[in-house]
């Protein structure tokens, strides 16, 4: 859910220094911003992860993309593993369709969000 909230983002629009938000729509709401704390909340999640949770999370990413299928999930996970950094949340969050490969890489492991995301809103 997080990841679908950062994607949604825009870059930042140019409004009057006076300007006020209801005014604005709310669009701030939906602008990145050098200090976006969604962006710093899943960056910290991410990087808090175990390391073989990290590695699993960029295989579903990978998985998620349609380069692969699910019968590849150990290599993915191999593969993960060997490039693993300490950046894999700046790593995931450059990555566009972050959400979208997220859930449809667990999908295909046959997760899914449906109930998490019913839970929480």
């Amino acid at each position: 859910m997080k990841a679908r909230e950062f994607d949604a983002k825009d870059v930042d629009s140019e409004t009057e220094d006076g300007s006020n938000p209801i005014d604005d729509n709310m669009i701030s709401t939906l602008e990145d911003a050098p200090s976006d704390p969604v962006e710093d909340e899943l960056v910290g999640f991410i990087d808090g992860l175990n390391i073989d949770a990290q590695v699993e999370l960029v295989a579903i990413a990978w998985l998620g993309r349609g380069d692969y299928t699910r019968e590849d999930w150990q290599d993915l996970v191999r593969q993960a593993s060997e490039a693993h950094s300490n950046h894999t949340g700046r790593y995931l969050l450059e990555m566009p369709l972050l959400a979208d490969y997220i859930e449809q890489g667990l999908d295909m492991l046959g997760f899914s969000c449906a109930d998490v995301e019913a839970d929480r809103l």
